[in-house]
């Protein structure tokens, strides 16, 4: 049988390029960056486009148990999350870390002071050093608020949050560079988020929670 050809059971293989270069980054060496890329990133956006292939075939074979179709589409929820989140992580690098009147705004708004939400984003991710997981701050559009959230892996996240800022707690994104010094990366994260991209994430987000 030929397998659906619907947008839903098909992905691309084309990796989305980075949007800065990663010679000029500040502490985070163009071989961590460009080995992240291709093989984490790029290992997903290919492992997605597999998976649903293989979704779309399962699906027209009546005699594809359902727990075998259910172990592909936890992989797709995988992969799909890997994706995403990477994407959103390189985007939102490539600045000068210095994040502007209206970011740091929006971030002592919900938090008190801007100081707190570092404080608490970089404990988070300090938290997941040696493990693995995200750091994401994200605008629910249910509560119509901005957290910080600690994600352990690529499948499970917070309902109604569109992801602000994202930064990767796995270990290869930065045993390269720092080994299991996971306070040196997180002090070289912040000094090339780019916040134009995380702000621009914002106006999204309230936009959708306005309806």
């Amino acid at each position: 049988m030929t397998a659906p050809a619907s947008p839903a059971f098909t992905a691309s293989t084309t990796l989305k390029p980075l949007g800065f270069d990663p010679v000029k980054l500040n502490g985070l060496s163009e071989r961590l960056i460009r080995s992240h890329w291709e093989n984490n990133y790029g290992g997903s956006v290919k492992a997605l486009a597999v998976v649903k292939k293989q979704l779309a075939e399962a699906l027209e074979n009546k005699d594809t148990p359902p727990y075998v179709y259910n172990d592909l589409k936890r992989e797709h929820l995988m992969r799909t999350g890997s994706v995403v989140l990477h994407e959103l992580y390189f985007d939102n690098l490539g600045g000068d870390g210095k994040a502007d009147a209206t970011a740091r705004s929006a971030l002592s708004d919900a938090f008190g002071s801007y100081d707190t939400w570092e404080t608490e984003f970089r404990r988070i991710g300090l938290g997941l050093g040696g493990g693995s997981g995200w750091v994401v701050v994200g605008y629910n559009v249910h509560t119509a608020q901005i957290e910080n959230y600690w994600l352990w892996d690529h499948l499970h996240g917070p309902p109604a949050t569109m992801p602000l800022l994202v930064m990767d707690m796995y270990e290869h994104s930065y045993q390269m560079d720092f080994g299991a010094a996971t306070a040196k990366y997180v002090d070289a994260f912040f000094q090339n988020i780019r916040w134009d991209p995380v702000m621009a994430r914002l106006e999204q987000a309230r936009r959708l929670a306005k309806g």
